[in-house]
């Protein structure tokens, strides 16, 4: 009898690499997704997979009926909560329903798992962000550094990672944290910097874009690729028991570093293009993410397939056959 698997954020990035991961190991898959004004965008990232083992409704996390009735029908054996509200720098924006999405919602949908289908196995999507401005000794972030993040989403995960550890405990229920580092992809939102600097890079290269207007260029993360990532999702809730990884790569480049890599691609110098714009700054800028995946590495046998240079590649290459 196959699998079956409930995703939260199915039409994202990660999602839709999950949902793809998840088909090729012959599960079911059903996911949620929150309706828009724009039907024809909604799906677009998960539009080859619909009636190929995904299957989705409409739902969302601040609405726990929704939550409620999926996870009912369905009695899924894995349960990922991927949605969010995801882009850091919007979260300095819309803090309260940054809150209501990522806080709340993650309490919505732990009631509705532990109420409709307790014997299911959970995954919540953790971040880096909540490791904020604290790192430790050596440069980097593991399990085991203190949290103090930086930002409205930051803050949200600190909380939504806090109740899971809680339902554990309290429930005895398989709930687990993926605290993943940033990864990217061709299919990351094109308002988040690494698709903004590959994206714009092309249509500069084209004749399409004069400058790119950035941010803070000295801000150092740890990138990763949404494939590698997907996979220790599902090496994280299939574990022998439940428990919280990091998941990163271990290598840390500016965005700078980035801009100057993609340019070169492409033959120019970022330097005649990149411009700083004060609107893309951060209240409160996170320098430095750095993650330590030695725990995840040696307990699951994880490790990444995409270095940094291989991951922009890939993303460069997406937009030349884009704007060919």
């Amino acid at each position: 009898m196959k699998k079956k698997a409930f995703i939260t954020g199915i039409n994202g990035q990660d999602g839709s690499y999950l949902a793809e991961y998840l088909i090729e190991k012959d599960y079911e898959v059903y996911g949620i997704v929150r309706r828009n004004s724009v039907a024809e965008n909604q799906e677009n990232r998960i539009d080859h997979l619909i009636g190929k083992g995904v299957e989705t409704s409409y739902g969302d996390l601040t609405d726990i009926s929704s939550l409620e009735k999926m996870i009912r029908t369905i009695k899924p054996d894995e349960i990922y909560n991927i949605a969010a509200q995801s882009h850091v720098r919007i979260s300095f924006d819309i803090p309260q329903y940054t809150v209501q999405t990522n806080a709340l919602g993650i309490v919505n949908i732990l009631e509705a798992w532990r109420n409709n289908c307790p014997t299911a196995r959970f995954y919540q999507a953790s971040s880096s962000e909540m490791f904020g401005r604290s790192v430790d000794d050596d440069g980097f972030q593991r399990e085991t550094t203190k949290m103090e993040p930086t930002s409205p989403y930051g803050c949200t995960k600190v909380f939504g990672y806090n109740m899971v550890k809680h339902y554990r405990h309290a429930y005895n229920l398989f709930a687990c944290n993926g605290i993943l580092f940033n990864h990217e992809s061709p299919r990351r939102g094109s308002n988040f910097v690494t698709n903004k600097v590959v994206k714009s890079a092309v249509q500069i290269k084209k004749g399409l874009k004069k400058e790119l207007p950035l941010g803070n260029l000295e801000a150092y993360r740890d990138w990763g690729h949404s494939k590698d990532y997907v996979r220790a999702m599902h090496m994280i809730v299939n574990h022998t028991h439940a428990d919280d990884f990091v998941c990163a790569t271990g290598v840390t480049n500016s965005v700078r570093d980035m801009c100057d890599y993609v340019f070169k691609k492409l033959d120019m110098n970022y330097k005649d293009y990149v411009t700083i714009d004060k609107r893309f700054f951060r209240a409160e800028e996170l320098k430095y993410l750095k993650g330590d995946s030695t725990k995840l590495r040696n307990t699951l046998d994880w490790k990444p397939e995409y270095t940094f240079e291989e991951l922009m590649d890939d993303m460069i290459n997406h937009w030349l056959k884009i704007y060919e």
